[in-house]
């Protein structure tokens, strides 16, 4: 099959033809036909009818089985008929010996020829295997009435054609087969290479197949963001207006430091008149007991005691018209500089105050993960504003309610950090990753679309 194709062949009555124009026509004839059957029978109609053979037939092997898949003749070949038997036996000849089998034979040494001796009777039969990628995938056996030997020529034509309609041929099959024939086609092939070959891909899956299944750590993997270990809200005592802001969210606080003031004028004439009737109960309360006025005494006492009591209540509320800072901390919420004036009402929050040296972790874990995660496992944070200095971690608690947000479902996982870094601000976000254990590389890479696949045939019922 190697020989460059003949130039000249002798074409019956249309005089010479190339043969170029041979293998051209064959080549055309078998891919203007979309399918399998239909390009290899058109195949044999041009050989046949270039050769003048009065039967040319195509076999192409599907695993170890020969099966005839073409023929130049009107009707299909049944292969329970004895032609059939007898052309199928003629091409397995030829595959067992991986050579093409003439009879009668046109060289010195032939070789073994019993099936197309047989075949051929008193006319003869020629077979050329059908080669595609460098394996036998076939075979084309010609018959011919005539009693000319095949001329060393159309031998020639026919192994150069059949190496070209190879490829074409495997292509159109390939096509038509179902998907788990493309596999077991494919394992075939690979277990018919040669030796070397073989030893090498079986190499190459067992280097895949042993790093598929080395165990690698488990790390899942969520958005998670930073906040204070106690959040503390600082509220409206009472009903009034905001005069004052002396600090705004990021600020730092010490315990006690004013953070805002109420307006107090009112408080403050109440506490003025306060004060002025309790000097009077008790100017009455003296005057009495000058006078030995028991009556009066107990009275103006009763009274006494009266403004006593709402002259406290009137200096406490004034005194928490100032709001201060129960811890030293940090301002994460309630920007005031910018609603001096406005009214207030009581029970209103203004701020909301953060520890400045003690955070927790709260970590948005996705549904498809939770199951995996347990109170007391390690991770690392890595925060956007320094995503070089991870942030080590332990998981505490698991809220039991989902949430869902930005079209995803997630369960919020309680962490606190393992050691304390400086510059560290609540309200910093990043991505944190929990060690969860270890699983198979091949599992990592594959099981989220085998957990999408599987809620997908259960989504239509299979």
């Amino acid at each position: 099959m190697d020989k460059a194709p003949p130039q000249l062949l002798s074409s019956g009555p249309q005089g010479p033809l190339a043969a170029q124009d041979a293998i051209l026509r064959c080549q055309a004839a078998l891919m203007a036909r979309t399918g399998l059957v239909e390009g290899a029978t058109a195949l044999a109609a041009e050989l046949a009818d270039i050769l003048s053979c009065h039967r040319v037939s195509v076999g192409l092997l599907h695993g170890d089985k020969l099966r005839i898949v073409a023929s130049s003749q009107a009707g299909e070949l049944d292969h329970r008929h004895d032609a059939a038997v007898a052309i199928t036996a003629a091409m397995h000849e030829v595959l067992d010996q991986r050579l093409s089998v003439a009879w009668p034979a046109s060289v010195p040494s032939p070789p073994i020829s019993l099936a197309h001796r047989q075949l051929a009777g008193t006319g003869e039969a020629w077979t050329v295997p059908i080669v595609s990628a460098g394996s036998i995938i076939g075979a084309i056996t010609l018959e011919r009435t005539a009693s000319a030997l095949f001329w060393p020529a159309q031998v020639a034509l026919c192994e150069h054609i059949a190496s070209f309609a190879g490829p074409v041929l495997e292509l159109k099959r390939t096509i038509e087969m179902p998907w788990h024939g493309r596999i077991g086609d494919t394992l075939r092939r690979w277990f018919s290479l040669p030796g070397r070959r073989r030893s090498a891909w079986a190499l190459a899956v067992l280097v895949a197949a042993a790093l598929l299944a080395l165990p690698l750590p488990w790390r899942v993997s969520a958005p998670a963001r930073l906040e204070g270990s106690v959040q503390r809200a600082v509220v409206a005592a009472a009903d009034g207006f905001l005069q004052q802001a002396n600090v705004r969210p990021g600020d730092r606080v010490v315990a006690g430091q004013v953070l805002a003031q109420l307006s107090s004028q009112d408080l403050e004439l109440e506490r003025k008149r306060r004060e002025s009737e309790l000097r009077q109960h008790e100017g009455a309360y003296r005057a009495a007991q000058a006078r030995n006025d028991r009556t009066q005494m107990v009275i103006s006492q009763s009274k006494a005691g009266e403004a006593q009591a709402l002259l406290s209540l009137t200096e406490t509320q004034l005194d928490r018209t100032q709001l201060r800072a129960p811890f030293d901390g940090v301002v994460i919420k309630g920007d005031l500089s910018q609603t001096l004036g406005a009214p207030v009402q009581r029970g209103e929050v203004l701020m909301v105050l953060a520890p400045n040296d003690s955070f927790r972790l709260i970590v948005e874990v996705d549904e498809s993960d939770i199951a995996a995660i347990r109170p007391g496992q390690k991770g690392e944070l890595a925060l956007a504003a320094r995503p070089e200095q991870p942030l080590r971690f332990t998981t505490r608690r698991i809220v039991p309610v989902a949430t869902a947000a930005e079209g995803r479902n997630y369960f919020e996982v309680e962490a606190t950090p393992d050691e304390a870094q400086a510059n560290l601000r609540p309200g910093l976000s990043g991505v944190a990753k929990i060690e969860v254990g270890q699983r198979s590389l091949g599992w990592l890479l594959f099981h989220r679309a085998v957990a999408w696949l599987r809620l997908a045939l259960w989504t239509v019922a299979l």
